[in-house]
C-alpha cells in the first residue's frame, strides 16, 4: 500500500511540475514578478495610523472591515498580483479569486494570507500561554480550529506559528512563541505547524503554516524590537535553528525572513540563512517571504544603497515573495530585462510558489469556501468549548499559601478588584485582530457564573492598567475590608505586548502593585490573578499576597477558565515556559544557561548581583497543582551507553494529594566535562500524566545519545564521551538525580 502511495504521489508531482513549467513558460516578466508579489488591500485614508490604530485597539476589526478599500482589481486582471494579505471573508475572497481564474490571462489564482496567530474569530490563549500547557495534543488542536474558521472566511495562509526562541522578556513578541527553550519549542512548533497544514493541504479546511522569524529574531539585543542579534554560529545552531528545522521536518510549506541583521547580514539578504541552512541542510522545498516591508529596510539598515540593490540582494539570496510593499513588483522588472538578474533565478523563485499554490489546491479548487460554510463555522460551539479547555490547560498557579485555593462556592461576600477584572478586549491579547471583544468572558462574569446564588461579589476597578489616574483606592478597600476574600486582576493590556512592544521595566505598570499593596493592609487574603502577555517581576506580590494564578491573556474563554481554576472545578497543570526574573536587572534569566568558572555562591568573587537574589523568582518548568506528587525510584537503564545507541531512564510519580491532577514530568540532562562550556542542564524529555490521588505511574523516557551533541568551533556536530547527570522532576530546578557514562564503542 505504500508503495502503491509512493507512486500516486510522484505521478502527481511529475503533473503539478509539467504544469508549472507550462505556465513559466508563457509567462511575460511582470507576471512572473507578480507571483513574488503579496500586497495589502490600500486603505483610502492614512494607511500606517490607520493599522496601528487596529493593532492597538483603537478601532475594532468590524469597523477596519468596513472602511472603503482599493483591492488592487486591475493588478489581479493584469496577473501581476500572486498573493494578498488582510483580505478577510468569503465572499469578497472569491470575488477577487474569481477575476484572477477567469479574469487574468493564465487564470493563476491569488493566495490569500493573514496572521491567524492564536485563533480565527474563536480566539485562544496566546501562544505563550498554550506552551505553558505543555500539552502537544491540545495545542495541534487550537491551531486546526483556527485553520478551520480562517479557511472558512477565505484565508489560505497563516504567518504562524512564531518559534523564535526569547529568553528576554522585554521583548514583546515573546507573547506569540514558546518560550525559551530549544527542546519544548521544537516540538510545540511541529505541533502547530500540524495543526494547520493537516495531513493533505488540499483539504478545504487546512491552510498554509509559515515558520518565522528566520532567524534568531527572539536575541534581539536588550529586548527591543527590530534591533541587532550578534552571536555565534554554534548557539544559533544549538539554540536558535533547531525548532525552525522541526518546522521543516514537520512539512511547513513557506518560511518568514525576520527583521533583524543576524551578526551584520540582514536576514531578509543573508545567503547563508536562506539557501546554506533552509534549503541546503533543512531541505525546504516550500518558498520565503518576507516580513512587511524588510526588503526596503535593507537600505535603513545600511547594507543596500538602494532599494534596487535590496530587491537583487533579497532574490538572489533565496526570498521568493515580497510582503506588503510592492518593493519587488516596482524594482525588479528593470533588472531582470537588462541581465543583472538571471532570468533562472526569477523562473526558479516563481516555480516554489506555484508549488504551494498546486499543493494547496488552489488550481483545482480555487473557490474553497463559502458565505454559508463561513457563518457556520465561525464560533462553533465546539470550538468554543476547546478555547475554554485550553485555557483551562495554560493557566499556572504560582502560589497557595496555605492552600487557600480553590475557594470556597457559598463564601458570603467576595471582593473582586482590579482594572483587567471586568474588561474583554484585553482578555484576547496581542495580534487578534480578527476577534471580537463582545465574544469574550470577563473574569467577573466567570466568578458570577459559578459561585453560588446567594454569594455577594463586589466589583470595583481600583485604578487603571497603566498611568496615574487620579484614582483613590478607597472604595476598593472598604469592598475589601467587608469581603471574606480578595481576588485583584491585574496586569498588562494586551497592546503591551507582542510587536513593537517592548519593555524596559517588567513590573506591574502603572498604580497596580500600589493597589495591591493597599488590599493588602486590610488583612483580608488576597489571591492575583495576572493577565499579562509575558513574564513579569513581582516579588512583592510573591511575598506578601496568599496566591498567585498567572493566567496570560486567555482568549474570549478567559473569564469561564480562570473561574473555574478559583473555584476548584478544575485542577490547574500549567508549567511556565520562561523564567520570571525577581528584577529586570537579572534579565536576560534562563534555566540554560552555560555554566561559569564561578558560579554564584557566598563567597564574594562568584557570579551575582550585590543588591538582589541570582536565582529568579520562578524558574522554567515551575507551577503548582491543587494535589500534590512524590518522585521516586529514578532508574538508569546502563551505566554505560555507546554513542550509536539510546539511553532508557525512568521514575515513579505518585499523586500524594486527595484529588485527581496532571503533572508533566520533565528530564533535564547536563554534560559534565566538555570541550566546550555546555549548558547548566537542558530539558530532553517530559510526558503529561493524569494520576487519582494514591495512583502511581512509571514515567518511561528513551533518549537517543546522537541527541547529545553539540557544534565544535569548526562547527562539526560531535557527541563527545563522558559522564551526563540526568535531572528528573516538577521543574528545571527540583527532582531527583543520577548519572551514566557515554563511552567510545
Amino acid at each position: 500500500m505504500a508503495a502503491e502511495l509512493n507512486i500516486k504521489e510522484n505521478v502527481i508531482e511529475k503533473a503539478y511540475e509539467h504544469k508549472i513549467n507550462e505556465l513559466i513558460n508563457k509567462m511575460t516578466i511582470e507576471e512572473k514578478v507578480g507571483q513574488l508579489t503579496q500586497i495589502v488591500p490600500s486603505l483610502y485614508g492614512a494607511f500606517e495610523e490607520i493599522i496601528t490604530k487596529l493593532v492597538e485597539g483603537e478601532i475594532s476589526y468590524q469597523e477596519f472591515q468596513a472602511m472603503e478599500k482599493n483591492y488592487h482589481k486591475d493588478d489581479i486582471r493584469e496577473g501581476i498580483l500572486g498573493s494578498m494579505g488582510g483580505v478577510t471573508g468569503a465572499e469578497i475572497s472569491n470575488e477577487l479569486q474569481k477575476i484572477a481564474i477567469e479574469e487574468s490571462r493564465l487564470g493563476i489564482p491569488i493566495l490569500f494570507g493573514l496572521d491567524v496567530i492564536h485563533g480565527y474569530k474563536t480566539i485562544f490563549p496566546i501562544p505563550l500561554a498554550e506552551a505553558c500547557s505543555w500539552d502537544i495534543e491540545w495545542i495541534e488542536k487550537t491551531a486546526e480550529i483556527a485553520a478551520k474558521e480562517a479557511s472558512a472566511a477565505g484565508i489560505h495562509w497563516t504567518y504562524a506559528p512564531m518559534v523564535d526562541i526569547s529568553r528576554d522578556p522585554r521583548w514583546g513578541r515573546v507573547a506569540e512563541g514558546a518560550g525559551e527553550d530549544t527542546y519544548l519549542a521544537s516540538v510545540i512548533a511541529a505541533a502547530r505547524v500540524k495543526g494547520f497544514q493537516g495531513e493533505n493541504l488540499s483539504e478545504p479546511d487546512r491552510i498554509l503554516a509559515c515558520a518565522k522569524h528566520f532567524a534568531a529574531y527572539g536575541a534581539a539585543v536588550g529586548g527591543r524590537d527590530y534591533n541587532t542579534v550578534d552571536m555565534s554560529l554554534q548557539t544559533l545552531h544549538e539554540v536558535y535553528l533547531p525548532p525552525f528545522e522541526a518546522a521543516a521536518k514537520a512539512g511547513v510549506a513557506t518560511f518568514m525572513s525576520a527583521f533583524n541583521d543576524l551578526n551584520g547580514i540582514p536576514c531578509t539578504v543573508n545567503n547563508y540563512l536562506l539557501t546554506d541552512v533552509l534549503r541546503e541542510q533543512f531541505g525546504f522545498k516550500g518558498f520565503v517571504v518576507s516580513d512587511a516591508n524588510s526588503i526596503a529596510e535593507c537600505v535603513v539598515h545600511g547594507n543596500s544603497v538602494d532599494r534596487i540593490e535590496a530587491c537583487k540582494k533579497a532574490l538572489l539570496a533565496g526570498l521568493e515573495m515580497d510582503m506588503s510593499h510592492g518593493t519587488y513588483q516596482q524594482d525588479l522588472p528593470e533588472q531582470i530585462k537588462n541581465g543583472g538578474i538571471p532570468e533562472e533565478v526569477v523562473d526558479e523563485a516563481v516555480r516554489r510558489v506555484l508549488r504551494v499554490k498546486f499543493h494547496l489546491g488552489l488550481f483545482d479548487h480555487p473557490y474553497r469556501t463559502n458565505k454559508e460554510m463561513e457563518d457556520k463555522t465561525l464560533l462553533a460551539p465546539e470550538h468554543v468549548e476547546v478555547a475554554r479547555e485550553m485555557a483551562q490547560r495554560s493557566i499556572v498557579l504560582l502560589k497557595n499559601e496555605d492552600n487557600i485555593l480553590p475557594l470556597k462556592k457559598n463564601l458570603k461576600k467576595i471582593a473582586v478588584i482590579g482594572p483587567l477584572a471586568d474588561n474583554k478586549k484585553e482578555m484576547l491579547g496581542t495580534w487578534a485582530v480578527t476577534g471580537d471583544p463582545e465574544e469574550v468572558v470577563t473574569v467577573l462574569s466567570g466568578i458570577k457564573s459559578v459561585v453560588n446564588e446567594y454569594t455577594e461579589i463586589a466589583y470595583l476597578k481600583g485604578c487603571e492598567v497603566t498611568g496615574d489616574d487620579g484614582m483613590d483606592f478607597n472604595m476598593a478597600i472598604q469592598a475589601a475590608n467587608e469581603s471574606d476574600v480578595i481576588i485583584a486582576v491585574v496586569g498588562e493590556n494586551a497592546d503591551m505586548s507582542g510587536e513593537a512592544s517592548s519593555r524596559m521595566d517588567l513590573n506591574l505598570p502603572g498604580r497596580q502593585e500600589e493597589l495591591l499593596k493597599a488590599l493588602h493592609s486590610t488583612g483580608k487574603p488576597v489571591v492575583v490573578v495576572l493577565i499579562n502577555g509575558r513574564p513579569l517581576s513581582i516579588p512583592w506580590a510573591a511575598e506578601n499576597v496568599s496566591a498567585i494564578v498567572e493566567a496570560w491573556q486567555l482568549g474570549i474563554q478567559s473569564g469561564n477558565a480562570i473561574a473555574d481554576i478559583l473555584f476548584g472545578d478544575y485542577n490547574p497543570s500549567g508549567k511556565l515556559v520562561a523564567t520570571f526574573p525577581y528584577s529586570v536587572g537579572q534579565v536576560p534569566i534562563y534555566y540554560n544557561h552555560p555554566k561559569t568558572g564561578r558560579p554564584a555562591s557566598k563567597i564574594k568573587f562568584t557570579s551575582k548581583y550585590i543588591d538582589g537574589p541570582s536565582e529568579p523568582l520562578y524558574p522554567f518548568g515551575f507551577g503548582l497543582s491543587y494535589t500534590t506528587f512524590e518522585y521516586k525510584n529514578l532508574v538508569i537503564g546502563s551505566s554505560e551507553v555507546s554513542k550509536e545507541s539510546k539511553v532508557t531512564i525512568s521514575v515513579d510519580v505518585k499523586n500524594t494529594g486527595d484529588r485527581s491532577g496532571e503533572e508533566t514530568v520533565q528530564l533535564y540532562l547536563s554534560d559534565v566535562v566538555a570541550s566546550r562550556v555546555r549548558p547548566v542542564k537542558e530539558l530532553k524529555g517530559f510526558k503529561k500524566v493524569g494520576l487519582k490521588p494514591g495512583e502511581t505511574n512509571t514515567i518511561c523516557f528513551e533518549i537517543e545519545i546522537r541527541n547529545l551533541g553539540f557544534y565544535n568551533e569548526a562547527m562539526e556536530y560531535i557527541i563527545e564521551p563522558g559522564l551526563f547527570k540526568v535531572y528528573i522532576g516538577p521543574n528545571s530546578k527540583e527532582g531527583l538525580e543520577g548519572e551514566f557514562i557515554v563511552v567510545d564503542y
